[in-house]
């Protein structure tokens, strides 16, 4: 079963995952505050006296825990360690890795925050014991990972004992995203789910709950047969527990290709391998085929379509259609359950989340979906009958559907207008993770050749081994051969980076065609045959010769250069399109929303013909990323309120030119900060405004203005930076911080590669 986000397909290297869990912070969370902490007034509210206040109020009604503290919005992840994916008993210590990632996918996914929570004790007693007395800290607890058979007793007591949602999710998430798909995959077989028999290979904590969850949505338990590492549980068995005991049925079955035969549907949540295609021609017409064992499915996706064409096969991987993934559960199933306050999640919250998600599978599925995967088209059918992880709109059809079934069934305690409450969750949801990953998707859907300058650098080549496992683009490191050969040697990366492309720009056999071409380019721009000859021999010359010539797609450079030394060969060898100029944009991604600031890198006072340029390719780019672009135009005045200096009256032009050019656009300016960012100061004092909502495409007045304003709101506001991206450009360029990590390589490449594909990514 799918019990983590992605299941790894490629190899993954221990030192980068011992890495990735080490560097900086240790650990994957932090507690950041969320009220103004600087002054003594700030720290006499937060904590003593100030504080006293909201504790008298809670100290007269509990409940208004829920309004002064953060319990609303917070998911305790407890777990013993006993159970942990498919490491088993490893212990709390040990565990506690994935509880954290389980908290980051709470918080990513539903902006639910997590305390996670390693209980050393594995005696049910005390493990129960323990979280009851956590109660006045959370508003939900999340079980994880504890072992079979004891589970089953620690959820039903702590649900019995407890006032607040306890939801074991390797338990019932498996089981209301299988039922999902279940649901859609039966009727597509055109079956009816009273009367296909189903074998379930496994018998621990998810293939119980899957197999009593689908016999709730319409499954009948007597065409149940489940197989567990005896084999079948018939009746001649006397080793059944009170769990499996529903299961054990009067049959001559006793191996699980016996109860295969004539099975219209196989559940799997055991191993890898139990399941053979021999045993798939045994089976029913139009057969559906669960294999969720995870990561390595009990069968095969691919040998699985080969011996049964006419079958419909999920997996937890997400390497094949249909992927049965608890993501697309637990963080909604949660929102939806702290948002009304609920005591439990009961039956009927599950069945509303299930038949939720297998209703969305039956939607048109917007174009933003079908770019975050490379622009591959989903339709309900065979291949596609589960939502897909990085749908949006899992999030506001689950959460509201749990709510309502939530208040129906009376386990709310604050109830909600359904309508206001979809407005809300619209609103608050994260866009920062799908910022990359659907560049990823695009840029994977079409891989293109990326030239990376400094190839011996270490952090190139750790990029470039991501760039390759990942599918990305291939990447061509440049540089000093040997250089690059011993640095991939010292990184011990020999394995993944065998076979890559090196080019040596001294020793390359098309130096002295480029020498020649780019003479003949530039012979009337005073360059003589002498300086061609050396300018080949730089890097950043040769790498845009390359791309000029066809032998790559895109160039990533500038890491240990200087932006104008990098992007002056750019500039000289590719050129600007026609009718465009360079400029430079970062998107800063903060919390719930990202931001595109430009020019932040080339024109230090850029005229308003410059700007409005700038202004328009910068909107295309936004395009691109799936945003409606709000551009403001931003100046120390607004809207002539500081007329006399040089500066807002540039800013005004500016937007005037671009609205002339592009009057379908929303844009406004000259204008302060405040007004741009702020809906209230916006609304009160220029309530004339063209803008609609916040302004998401901010244009600076100068470089001075821009490049300060993206580092401050980078190293002091916790804001993400992509970029700097290259507008403007003939062919697919860009120049790196100099001071870039390995995950800015990786992200700039990414987007290089998507420019390189071209069509509507033009930007």
């Amino acid at each position: 079963m799918a019990t983590s986000f992605t299941p790894m397909s490629k190899k993954l290297r221990r030192e980068d995952a011992l890495e990735y869990h080490s560097q900086g912070r240790p650990g994957k969370i932090e507690v950041i505050p969320t009220k103004p902490t600087a002054t003594a007034r700030d720290l006499a509210l937060a904590y003593s006296p100030g504080v006293a206040e909201p504790c008298l109020e809670i100290a007269k009604d509990p409940d208004l825990s829920y309004t002064y503290t953060a319990r609303s919005n917070l998911v305790g992840v407890v777990s013993n360690g006993t159970a942990v994916l498919g490491l088993g008993d490893i212990g709390p210590y040990a565990g506690k890795p994935v509880m954290e990632g389980k908290g980051v996918l709470f918080k990513k996914f539903a902006d639910i925050d997590v305390f996670d929570i390693n209980v050393d004790a594995k005696e049910v007693d005390a493990f129960c014991a323990v979280v009851k007395a956590l109660e006045p800290t959370f508003g939900g607890i999340n079980l994880e990972d504890i072992k079979a058979p004891e589970c089953f007793v620690i959820e039903r007591r702590l649900q019995e004992q407890m006032n607040i949602p306890v939801f074991h999710d390797d338990q019932h998430g498996t089981a209301i995203i299988s039922g999902a798909a279940m649901m859609n995959a039966v009727e597509l077989a055109g079956k009816k789910l009273s009367e296909v028999r189903v074998v379930v290979s496994g018998a621990g904590a998810s293939a119980i709950a899957c197999t009593n969850f689908w016999v709730s949505l319409g499954v009948k338990v007597e065409n149940v047969l489940m197989v567990d590492t005896k084999g079948v549980l018939h009746a001649g068995r006397t080793d059944a527990n009170e769990w499996k005991r529903p299961y054990v049925r009067e049959t001559t079955a006793r191996t699980l290709a016996d109860a295969l035969v004539g099975a219209d549907v196989f559940l799997g949540a055991s191993v890898k391998g139990v399941l053979t295609a021999k045993m798939l021609m045994g089976m029913a017409k139009n057969p559906v085929i669960f294999a969720l064992a995870n990561p390595d499915p009990e069968i095969d996706y691919q040998e699985a379509k080969q011996a049964r064409p006419d079958a419909i096969v999920a997996t937890g991987r997400s390497d094949f259609p249909n992927q049965v993934n608890n993501v697309l559960g637990f963080p909604f199933i949660f929102r939806g359950a702290l948002d009304v306050r609920a005591r439990r999640i009961n039956e009927e919250m599950k069945l509303a989340a299930a038949r939720a998600l297998a209703a969305l599978a039956r939607e048109d599925v917007p174009d933003a979906v079908s770019h975050a995967y490379g622009g591959e088209r989903f339709t309900f059918g065979p291949d596609y009958i589960i939502p897909k992880p990085f749908d949006p709109r899992v999030l506001l059809w689950v959460a509201p559907a749990v709510a309502r079934a939530a208040m129906e069934t009376g386990v709310a305690r604050v109830p909600v207008d359904l309508a206001e409450y979809r407005e809300k969750l619209h609103r608050m949801q994260s866009r920062s993770y799908q910022v990359m990953s659907t560049v990823f998707a695009r840029a994977k859907s079409k891989p293109q050749r990326i030239a990376l300058n400094d190839g011996e650098h270490p952090r190139v080549l750790q990029a470039a081994r991501i760039l390759r496992e990942e599918g990305v683009c291939e990447p061509i490191l440049l540089g000093d051969a040997s250089a690059i050969t011993r640095a991939i040697a010292e990184t011990r990366l020999e394995d993944e980076l065998k076979g890559v492309t090196i080019l040596d720009p001294r020793r390359s056999p098309d130096r002295e065609r480029f020498v020649r071409e780019y003479f003949v380019m530039k012979q009337r721009h005073g360059v003589s045959l002498e300086r061609a000859e050396a300018d080949l021999g730089r890097r950043n010359y040769f790498g845009s010769m390359l791309v000029k010539t066809g032998g790559a797609d895109g160039f990533v450079t500038g890491l240990t250069q200087s932006y104008p030394e990098a992007v002056r060969p750019l500039l000289e060898v590719i050129g600007t399109r026609e009718g465009r100029r360079a400029g430079g944009v970062y998107i800063m991604v903060q919390r719930n929303e990202f931001k595109f600031f430009a020019d932040c890198t080339m024109n230090p006072v850029p005229s308003p013909e410059y700007l409005a340029d700038i202004a328009l390719a910068t909107a295309d780019l936004a395009r691109s990323f799936d945003v409606v672009p709000r551009i403001a135009f931003l100046s120390y005045s607004n809207f002539g309120s500081a007329s006399g200096g040089p500066g807002p009256a540039r800013m005004r032009e500016a937007m005037e030119l671009a609205r002339k050019r592009r009057p379908d656009l929303e844009m406004d300016g000259e204008m302060q900060v405040d007004a741009a960012l702020v809906a209230e100061e916006r609304q009160s004092r220029f309530p004339f405004t063209r803008l609609t909502g916040d302004a998401n495409v901010l244009i600076f007045p100068s470089l001075d203005a821009a490049n300060t304003s993206y580092k401050l709101l980078w190293r002091f506001g916790g804001a993400e930076v992509i970029g700097p991206i290259l507008l403007g450009m003939n062919q697919a360029v860009n120049v790196l911080q100099n001071n870039a990590s390995v995950q800015d390589i990786v992200n700039l490449a990414g987007v290089t590669a998507v420019r390189a594909q071209g069509g509507e990514f033009l930007f």
